[in-house]
């Protein structure tokens, strides 16, 4: 008969096991005793040691934690501090690539009000080589609605201006490929930085920080650039082209930046209307197209997928709700100004002809036609050049004129200090005379 023996001893027993035969219950032998002093003595002494390895280990956790926390902790205050330190000066801030400000309608805000603050944008140098050109062709047929939106979507773009807590949204619309933009001023006025969001045809966004080329106030303009190459550039055309009734498109970012590049269409309203804004007049196009805070600097676009104005107010009131009166300024004056802006930062003095002249042509006794002077401004072009009263204009710099409209077109042509030809009829006869363009005065 075979037997097998197991032997288990642990601090407090000693148990012998056995097995009479094979597959036989196990029998255990259990022998207790009192352990000697001595070994007593030395399982205390390894259980403390054990415990003073554990609180070891526990405190090395404890302050390695503390320390790696430590170190975060500085890290972000490191990068807070010069973020906005950076940003704190004039001129200064930096947007990077994947910064976003804080989504919420407490950050975003588009007045059309100007800021009474400074506006300290980083400024881009004058003098570039980039110009605005209006294009007078376009197809015969107009475009649908969404081929207009597929033709101008890619070159409009989100402008941010940063003033203190808050963020301005607005929209702009690119017109050179290495990065110059137009949009209103009030959308930077009293900003530190600016960035600009170009969205790619997939939906993808893409941030550049801005910085400014020229302004003017008055006229609500402003030309940025970034450091991009191979944008997509809008094609303008001649706001002059424009009839009460032409079909218009806008697009922009209503509200903020979650209904960006939103399509809305409407009709022209009304052109070269006379709409005073804090005590300027501006000359603008009034179309119905839906037009809310955050499409301010956006393109109007004419049915042929060409920007013809530069969307900058809508008509407000504390007391009514007024729909469908949005104003636009037209490419056909924008041109000028914007183009000054780049080679020289801000508008230049503008010519004026110092005469109020009569809308509506007459038929002279030889059969020509002319547009009756209805006063004259003492010290001016026109009065210097001896235009009286009841004269009629029938030629203006070589060419000859039959609207107020076609004398504007050729004003806008021309600069501080040119000589210009003018034929005027006075008591049976013509008479040549010379005009020198003078600046406007206030």
């Amino acid at each position: 008969m075979a037997m097998t023996f197991e032997r288990r001893q642990d601090e407090d027993e000693v148990v012998l096991v056995y097995r009479p035969w094979a597959g036989g219950e196990p029998v255990e032998l259990r022998c207790e005793r009192e352990l000697p002093e001595r070994m007593l003595a030395e399982r205390a002494r390894k259980r403390a040691m054990a415990g003073e390895r554990q609180k070891r280990r526990r405190k090395r956790r404890i302050w390695v934690g503390a320390g790696l926390l430590a170190a975060l902790i500085c890290l972000g205050v490191g990068i807070w501090y010069g973020e906005w330190s950076a940003r704190a000066q004039p001129g200064g801030g930096r947007w990077d690539e994947d910064y976003y400000p804080p989504y919420g309608d407490d950050y975003y805000w588009d007045t059309g009000e100007f800021s009474q603050l400074e506006t300290t944008i980083a400024r881009y140098p004058t003098g570039g080589d980039a110009r605005l050109v209006l294009t007078a062709e376009h197809p015969e047929e107009p475009l649908t609605a969404g081929e207009v939106y597929e033709k101008v979507n890619p070159s409009v773009v989100t402008v941010l201006g940063e003033q203190g807590p808050a963020y301005s949204v607005g929209t702009g619309v690119i017109f050179s490929e290495d990065g110059y933009i137009i949009t209103n001023y009030h959308v930077v006025s009293g900003c530190s930085s600016c960035a600009v969001w170009v969205t790619d045809s997939y939906g993808v966004d893409t941030e550049y920080g801005a910085r400014l080329v020229g302004y003017d106030e008055d006229n609500d303009l402003a030309v940025l650039k970034i450091d991009a190459i191979a944008l997509p550039v809008a094609e303008f055309g001649v706001s002059d082209d424009l009839k009460v009734g032409d079909r218009v498109y806008a697009i922009g970012n209503p509200l903020g930046v979650e209904l960006r590049n939103t399509l809305t269409d409407g009709l022209v309203s009304a052109i070269d209307r006379d709409v005073d804004v804090e005590g300027v007049t501006m000359t603008l196009i009034q179309t119905n197209a839906a037009l809310n805070s955050g499409n301010s600097g956006g393109p109007l676009i004419n049915q042929y997928g060409q920007v013809v104005g530069i969307n900058t107010i809508k008509m407000m009131s504390g007391d009514d709700t007024i729909e469908g009166l949005g104003f636009a300024i037209p490419t056909s004056l924008a041109v000028r100004w914007i183009n000054e802006m780049i080679q020289y930062g801000e508008i230049q003095p503008q010519p004026v002809l110092g005469l109020s002249i009569s809308v509506i042509p007459e038929t002279l006794p030889d059969g020509g036609r002319g547009l009756e002077i209805i006063s004259v401004t003492e010290g001016l072009s026109g009065d210097n050049a001896g235009i009286l009263v009841g004269d009629y204009i029938v030629s203006f710099n070589g060419q000859e004129v039959s609207s107020t409209s076609e004398i504007l077109a050729i004003r806008r042509e021309l600069h501080v200090g040119d000589l210009v030809p003018v034929r005027i009829w006075r008591n049976g006869e013509y008479l040549d005379l010379t005009m020198e363009m003078m600046a406007e005065t206030d």
